[in-house]
């Protein structure tokens, strides 16, 4: 059975899980499917067409689900879809998508920090940090693994790689690389990110074959294709490097440098 709180607000035809926790003055919406395990801990609003996994923890004024601040909204139908064991911590807003039918989708196991806010038609993958004040714009890719600093943006439409960190109070217009580290306004890429590399399991061979990657793309001067092709010819072809290319030669806004 799940523990309401005799404050909360929730429509009728909202669906609750087991063993959820609805705190005081929580709103759920009518369309709204909670999975099971999930708390709330007090004044969240989960509204809009929202689906939520299990084990989620959502802090107080938390709002998930509302309505796009898109100009562009027409009307229809649109989505929100989260998966399992994210913590939203206080005043973190997630926004449904813009269009009819598209959505706005959360991986499972991420932890968004207070004030962060991510917008309509956001991806994001699994294991990601947004720290205090991380703001994704509309139709932003954000890839495993990825971290935002505090109080850093990011333009629409970009996209964040695989273990990629980006310092905080960071401008990013651009696209950041795969495993790099990115600081400053405007972003510029530093770094392989070490640490991350590190803490996530990346064998000193893949290490090494990235840091050959940043000192071939980022410092040498080439062009795209130039460096592409010599990062081909001269570093060992490991499925890491191989996502780090596949990643710089797709996209449209360039590669933060």
């Amino acid at each position: 059975m799940s523990e309401i709180h005799s404050s909360a607000v929730i429509n009728p035809g909202a669906t609750i899980g087991d063993d959820c926790e609805v705190g005081p003055y929580c709103v759920i919406g009518g369309n709204v499917t909670l999975g099971q395990g999930n708390r709330l801990h007090s004044h969240v609003v989960i509204d809009g067409h929202t689906e939520i996994g299990s084990g989620n923890e959502f802090f107080p004024f938390a709002a998930i689900g509302l309505k796009t601040q898109d100009l562009k909204w027409e009307g229809g139908t649109t989505w929100t879809r989260i998966g399992d064991r994210n913590t939203f911590r206080e005043n973190v807003t997630v926004h449904s998508a813009t269009s009819d039918g598209e959505v706005t989708v959360l991986g499972s196991d991420n932890h968004i920090m207070a004030y962060s806010h991510i917008a309509h038609n956001v991806l994001l993958g699994n294991h990601v940090i947004l720290s205090n004040n991380g703001t994704l714009a509309g139709h932003v890719i954000v890839e495993d693994y990825a971290i935002v600093g505090g109080l850093s943006a990011v333009h629409q439409f970009c996209r964040l790689g695989k273990m990629s960190i980006i310092g905080g109070c960071s401008k990013v217009v651009s696209d950041v690389a795969p495993f790099m580290m990115v600081d400053g306004n405007p972003a510029r890429t530093r770094a392989v990110n070490k640490v991350g590399l590190e803490r996530n399991g990346i064998t000193a061979a893949a290490q090494e074959a990235l840091r050959q990657a940043y000192r071939l793309y980022f410092r040498k001067g080439l062009t795209t294709g130039n460096a592409v092709d010599s990062i081909r010819a001269e570093v060992p072809a490991l499925p890491e490097l191989e996502h780090f290319l596949a990643f710089v030669e797709a996209g449209d806004r360039g590669i933060t440098r």
